[in-house]
Parts: structure tokens; C-alpha cells; sequence
């Protein structure tokens, strides 16, 4: 062992190590330890380990391991210097096994900072990415029996690293309890559109969906303004200063959540645009969109994983997925039938892995049917979300459950089938 100091990097190092890597090279020295010496000649030149000096020097060890290398002639040292590079350069990755390696890593722990690996977060994605079956931008199509609602107000589920509350998006101790002291890195939010859902979400079909207990139709202008701006202030001190929020509106009331949004201190992102591959309901032309607003606060910057398709991530602001089309069968509903705006997971999971890191929290304080819970679990992100109606927290839950094949259990270590048995609703 020997200080820092002490060694000699080769003056003619032909390696260009950026800050960019010593710093990451310096936060696996920090979680793991330094666990490959450097290696020097008899007069302590280093003939290999130069970013690895930098990464010590800057985390400021006292000592750090060599290997002396006093054999070496100054030919076979020069050789040596030379062939440590270029000899890594002549491999490649088994990209199958690469993806296999990572994602036996993240399932160890969601939270684990996989990044140390050197890996940036976007090739992180894309290679977890290619091992999920191709199709992330399928609705959920699973089959529901309908059930007793077993969710009362107040009731909070934890689902494996995510959560979900059945409480009001307009109070402050809704966030609170969802929230404690974490914060959210992105709110992707599906707001009642405050248009009623007969005629507009349902129509004259066997499919008939329940009117949302806010913001469905009743409310002025003024006031569906106010119920914008609560919510996107109470989601604003519950996240990050950098946090990015995405909204989604329908053309009648783009107007009041951009007011709603430079009253609350954000600035408009982009227009983004779900472009469906058929059409919903309409008099005149027949509506095959929905908007995404994206706001962020005012003079800051935001994570940026897109970053002009550097890492394979083509993006742009007009998102083809397709609608929910509904095929009733039987005595059982799909989540499209019991919930009249469900988006499709891979349209909430690529927002999301466009815009936060691995572990990052994803706040959606209107989960209705919980699409936001499953596409942060697809994501390695962590979703905490609250729901008013306690029908549709018991929707999230189960296509959770039935998504991973575990359990929800509430705070006091309950089972979701537990608390139902208990209400005398199993």
C-alpha cells in the first residue's frame, strides 16, 4: 500500500480519461472498495491504472494497492502499457447475457445503484428493455371478475416497492401519508378531465362506466382551475426541484391547465400527443388523441435519458399507442371496461424512462386503475400513487397482483385477501 502521491503516471500515456469516467469510476472505489491494484515498474512509473489513480485522488485516499512489475524490461513495460489498453478493445459484449446480468442485479434490489457498473441509465433500460416480451404498448387485457370493493378512504397499500392510497389528491395530508419524507423525480398524472363520462368515455355500448367523483363535468372553469392548481402544488412539495410533471388533458381544458401551471410556477416542456390507432368518441370528427402536457419548475433542468438518441432512445413528441378497444366476455371485464380512461403501460413506461433514473420515484396522484403502479414495475422505478374511489384502488391492486404474483399488504402487515376476509367481503 502506498499514498497516491507517491506514484508516477507515464508521460506518454496514450489514454484520455475523462471527468466523466473518473467520477463514476470513483463512486464504485467509494460502494465497492479498490479492489484492483495499479501496477507500476521497478521505479514506480504506473504501467497500468492511471484512471485509477485519479478516481483516489479525488476521493482522497490515504492508501491505495500496487503491484510492482520489477521484471519487466523497459521494452516489455512500454509493450505492457500499450497491450493493457488495447487488449479490452478487441472483446465484445454478449448483449443476451449482459441484459441477464443486469437484470439478475436490479432484481437483488430496486434501489441497488446499478449505474456503478459504468453503464449509464438509458443502456441500463434498453438492454432490461429487449428481455420483456414485445408488447409494451398492449392495454392490460387481463380478465377481472367483478368483486366487493374492499378499499376504505384512508386505506394504504404497499405493493412491493410501490404504493398506493385511497385518499384526495386535493389535501395536503393525502401526500403526507403517501409520501412521507420521499420525493418524487416525476408526477405523471391522468387528472379527471372534468367532462362527463357518459357520452364521452362511454357511449350507447354494453360497457358503462361510473362518473369520477371529481371533476367529472360539474365544475366551472374557475373552479377546475383551482382543482388543477391544488393538485399540482401539493405534487410540487412532495418532489424534487427538478422534477418533471406529465399531464394529460383533452383539447376542451388544455386552456385551464396551462393557466393552472404558471400560476403554480412551471413552465411548459412540450406538447406531447397520444396518437391512437383508432377512434373514440366524437360528434363531428371523432377523437383519435389525447394531450400530454410537459411542465417542469421554472429554471432548472430536468434528467434527460432521450438526449437525441445517443443511448437508442428515438424519441419524439407524438406517441403511437394504440386505444382501448373493449371485446366484453362473459361474467368478466377487462381493465378497459372497468375504467373508462385506462393508458396503455408502455405509453406511462417510456415516459418514464425517458425522464428518471433507476429507483427514482414516479408520483401519480390520480392512479385510477393503477397503470402508472405497473409501468414503473416494468421500469425499476418505483410508482407511489393515491386513488379517491376505492374501486378503482382495488382494481390497481389486483392487476398488480396479478401482474407479479405477490401480494399488497396495508401498514399493518395484512394481505390484501386478509383485509377482505376480515370486512366480510371474501
Amino acid at each position: 500500500m502506498v499514498a497516491p502521491s507517491e506514484l508516477r503516471p507515464f508521460s506518454g500515456n496514450a489514454r484520455i480519461h475523462s471527468p466523466h469516467q473518473i467520477r463514476k469510476l470513483a463512486r464504485l472505489i467509494e460502494r465497492v472498495g479498490f479492489n484492483t491494484p495499479i501496477l507500476v515498474d521497478k521505479n514506480g512509473m504506473i504501467l497500468s491504472g492511471h484512471a485509477r489513480l485519479a478516481a483516489a485522488l479525488q476521493l482522497e485516499l490515504d492508501k491505495i494497492p500496487i503491484i510492482s512489475l520489477e521484471h519487466l524490461s523497459e521494452a516489455e513495460a512500454r509493450a505492457f502499457i500499450l497491450a493493457e489498453n488495447k487488449m479490452a478493445e478487441l472483446s465484445r459484449w454478449d448483449h443476451k447475457q449482459l441484459s441477464l446480468n443486469l437484470k439478475e442485479l436490479r432484481d437483488l434490489s430496486v434501489e441497488f445503484d446499478i449505474e456503478i457498473t459504468g453503464f449509464e441509465t438509458p443502456e441500463i433500460d434498453i438492454l432490461l428493455q429487449s428481455l420483456m416480451p414485445d408488447d409494451s404498448d398492449a392495454i392490460d387485457n387481463h380478465e377481472y371478475v367483478p368483486a366487493p370493493i374492499v378499499s376504505r378512504l384512508g386505506d394504504r397499500w404497499q405493493l412491493g416497492d410501490h404504493v398506493i392510497l385511497c385518499g384526495n389528491a386535493q389535501t395536503a395530508e393525502s401526500y403526507s401519508k403517501l409520501l412521507g419524507s420521499e420525493r418524487a423525480a416525476v408526477i405523471f398524472a391522468d387528472p379527471p378531465f372534468n367532462v362527463p363520462i357518459n357520452g364521452h368515455a362511454s357511449g350507447k355500448g354494453s360497457t358503462k362506466h361510473r362518473e369520477f367523483l371529481m371533476a367529472s363535468g360539474e365544475m366551472p372553469e374557475p373552479e377546475f382551475i383551482s382543482f388543477l392548481e391544488t393538485f399540482l402544488g401539493h405534487s410540487g412539495s412532495h418532489s424534487i426541484k427538478t422534477a418533471l410533471f406529465y399531464i394529460c388533458i383533452d383539447w376542451r381544458h388544455a386552456y385551464e391547465l396551462l393557466a393552472a401551471s404558471r400560476s403554480t410556477g412551471l413552465t411548459t416542456v412540450n406538447l406531447c400527443v397520444w396518437a391512437k390507432t383508432n377512434g373514440g368518441m366524437g360528434s363531428f370528427y371523432r377523437s383519435q388523441h389525447e394531450l400530454v402536457f410537459l411542465f417542469k419548475p421554472v429554471g432548472v433542468s430536468h434528467t434527460n435519458n432521450v438526449q437525441l438518441g445517443q443511448f437508442g432512445r428515438n424519441r419524439t413528441n407524438v406517441w403511437n399507442y394504440p386505444g382501448a378497444n373493449v371485446f366484453p366476455k362473459g361474467g368478466r371485464k377487462r381493465a378497459t371496461e372497468l375504467h373508462p380512461t385506462v393508458k396503455p403501460i408502455g405509453l406511462v413506461a417510456d415516459a418514464i424512462l425517458d425522464s428518471t433514473n433507476r429507483g427514482d420515484i414516479v408520483l401519480d396522484p390520480f392512479a385510477g386503475s393503477g397503470t402508472t403502479i405497473l409501468a414503473a414495475e416494468r421500469t425499476g422505478r418505483r410508482a407511489y400513487t393515491m386513488e379517491l374511489d376505492p374501486a378503482y384502488v382495488d382494481l390497481a391492486v389486483r392487476r398488480w397482483q396479478q401482474m407479479t404474483g405477490r401480494d399488497a399488504v396495508n401498514d399493518a402487515g395484512q394481505t390484501f385477501k386478509d383485509v377482505a376476509i376480515e370486512r366480510g367481503l371474501s
